[in-house]
């Protein structure tokens, strides 16, 4: 799949949503005629807040109304996710939550008592970045399945460092270690510094997280990149090995999705959903995308709600399979 340009069945997708839009304005009031409050479930500086205000940029500009970026981290996303459950369904307060908030922090928080399916309905995809696994410079393992192969010659002894625990990148490790029946020695830092640190240093043999803090770090050969978890090679990524060769259907991603409050009108979701699509065409959106590590992924209303319930099969199945129990 090609993320940086959108299908000719996208495009009809977006050309048919607009022409409703004429229609749905009978009901919607020619939405919007105010100022939209996107919420995003981390701090100001973050990765997520700085796509939430690259795509909030673009939908100003487009739909004649500020959209305003309002920070709301904390408790695995529980804070925003409260907010958007509470807020009217009438278009003027959405969210642009990452992958764990909306898809792992359910299953590992008591106090989430949010469901995507039931509780919200899903815009557009915004962006995907894929996981990547490394090793120090100096390991013997040259390839990812030269490390497995390690790892299932002395379980539960080859150290593979995470930024958190139940993250994105700590679940693709999981995962990894259940498609090849291999037990890694998973290993928790506070945050992505930490990990890269200590894989840099020796302290442990592998670490994975997005590429995005890491492909520069594999450029310098400072660390040896072992495999890509996406399903096909990726601009600027070029010639890195894929996960999915040394352990099929391996294709992990952290992403980006836009959520509205349940009940929210079709012709609003179709308004935002065309306008998201537009804007991810735009060359600065991609490069900014690509400083990230992310990369854009248009397409319909209902293409968004099909990932992100494939999503949370996914990893709501990492999480029952490692016995995981909400804290």
């Amino acid at each position: 799949m090609q993320f940086e340009t959108l299908s000719k069945l996208t495009l009809t997708a977006v050309v048919a949503g607009a022409a409703t839009l004429n229609v749905g304005a009978q009901t919607t009031g020619a939405w919007p005629q105010k100022p939209i409050r996107l919420l995003v479930a981390a701090p100001a500086g973050s990765a997520p807040d700085l796509i939430a205000r690259i795509i909030g940029d673009k939908l100003n500009r487009s739909m004649g109304q500020p959209v305003l970026v309002d920070n709301k981290p904390g408790a695995g996303g529980i804070v925003a996710m409260n907010q958007l459950k509470a807020a009217p369904a009438d278009g003027y307060t959405i969210a642009l939550p990452q992958a764990a908030v909306v898809v792992v922090t359910p299953f590992t928080y008591r106090e989430a008592n949010y469901e995507v399916e039931r509780d919200f309905e899903t815009v557009a995809m915004v962006g995907k970045t894929p996981m990547m696994f490394v090793a120090n410079a100096v390991h013997p393992a040259k390839t990812f399945t030269e490390a497995i192969a390690i790892a299932k010659a002395k379980p539960d002894q080859l150290a593979v460092g995470n930024p958190t625990r139940t993250s994105i990148p700590h679940l693709a490790s999981e995962l990894a270690g259940i498609k090849t029946e291999v037990k890694f020695q998973q290993i928790s830092f506070s945050n992505t510094a930490q990990g890269i640190q200590a894989v840099m240093n020796g302290d442990i043999a592998l670490y994975v997280d997005g590429v995005g803090p890491l492909i520069q770090l594999v450029k310098a050969g400072k660390l040896r990149p072992l495999a890509v978890a996406s399903e096909t090679e990726l601009p600027g990524l070029e010639g890195l090995p894929l996960a999915n060769k040394a352990v099929p259907g391996l294709n992990v991603y952290g992403w980006f999705t836009m959520l509205a409050p349940k009940g929210t009108p079709a012709a609003v979701l179709q308004r935002l959903n065309t306008e998201v699509n537009l804007a991810m065409q735009q060359p600065d959106v991609i490069a900014k995308f690509r400083e990230f590590g992310t990369y854009p992924t248009p397409g319909s209303v209902a293409d968004a709600e099909r990932f992100v319930k494939s999503e949370k099969a996914l990893f709501g199945g990492v999480i029952r399979t490692l016995g995981l129990k909400p804290e």
